[in-house]
This record gives C-alpha cells, structure tokens and sequence, in this order.
C-alpha cells in the first residue's frame, strides 16, 4: 500500500505542493544567479531568463517579478556575464565592477549628477577608461547594480574547468608515441 491507496498518482496539490517546495528559496540557496540575468533592448530593468524558445525568451523581471514572453525579432538580449567595462589596462567583466562596488561600501551616488557618478566610480574602479565608458554607462551600472543588490544576486561568475585554465595542451595518440621514444 503506498502513500495515495486511492490514487494511481499523487493528487494534484500534493504535486504542486512538491514543485513549488522545490522551486522555493532557502537562506543557504541564492534565488537567481548571476549568469541567468539578462538586459533585454527596449525593456528597462533586468530579467531573470527563465526559458527559451526558437522565437524568444521567457523572462522574468527583476523588479516586479512579472513573467512574459520575449520575442527575439523584436529584442536583443545581452548576458551580463558577457559584458565587459573598458579600463585603461585590459578589459574586465562587468561582475568585476560589481564586486568593487559591493566592497567599497560607498554610498551610491545620485544617478542625475554626472559628476558624482564619475567621483564615485573613481573611488570604486578607478582603472575604468573614463574616454569610452560614458556617464549613461556608469548611471546604467549603478541601476542594475541596485536591482541586483536588492534581488541578493551573487556577483559570480560560473566556475569554469580547471583543465581549460591549465593551458595545457590536449593529448593526441602521436605525441604520445613521440613522448614514449
């Protein structure tokens, strides 16, 4: 006799029941993670995606958690894991400004005040290539930065495979015979 003797299947609220437990946050489990946030053109904000199809994305919006779909003829989408900031030296991953700007602990300034936007960058990343990144650039990073923070999105990048990062070469069966001799 199993748990449902009346039921070929469990009931209907006890499988959605069980998939919502599933789908619910816990405080050692971050909600969203960094590499499923997006910025669709057109929309503002920034989206959560949720699916995807041949013609489209289903996102869900980060500031009033409404889900919709998303056709890709009429929107770009761009992952914020992709995006690099322009700095004076080499080019970093947006995820690296965010992580300055969540240690720095400095106040975020007024979006309208160019120059404290500008002030505040150059206490937080001071490396950022002020010539190519534009002030509609840095009040964009401050916004998504707050509705990040606000959503306790953790700034991270997926771990990549230790073996990609060893620079090591792929092994073929003719070095292999070479290396033996």
């Amino acid at each position: 006799m199993g748990r449902f003797p009346n039921f070929s299947k469990p009931p209907t609220w006890y499988r959605l029941l069980s998939f919502v437990f599933l789908l619910s946050c816990t405080p050692q489990k971050k909600c969203m993670e960094y590499h499923k946030i997006i910025s669709v053109t057109g929309l503002n904000g920034l989206y959560e995606l949720v699916g995807s199809k041949t013609d489209g994305a289903i996102v869900r919006s980060l500031a009033d958690k409404t889900t919709r779909f998303v056709a890709s003829r009429v929107h770009n989408f761009s992952h914020l894991e992709g995006i690099e900031v322009y700095t004076t030296e080499d080019n970093v991953n947006l995820v690296e400004v965010f992580q300055a700007m969540k240690a720095s602990g400095e106040k975020m300034p007024d979006e309208k005040d160019v120059n404290a936007v500008k002030t505040y960058f150059l206490k937080v990343y001071g490396n950022i290539d002020f010539d190519r990144v534009y002030a509609s650039d840095m009040k964009k990073m401050i916004r998504w930065f707050s509705i990040l923070d606000s959503n306790e999105v953790e700034f991270k990048l997926p771990d990549t495979d230790p073996e990609d990062e060893s620079g090591d070469e792929i092994s073929t069966p003719e070095a292999d015979q070479s290396a033996a001799s």
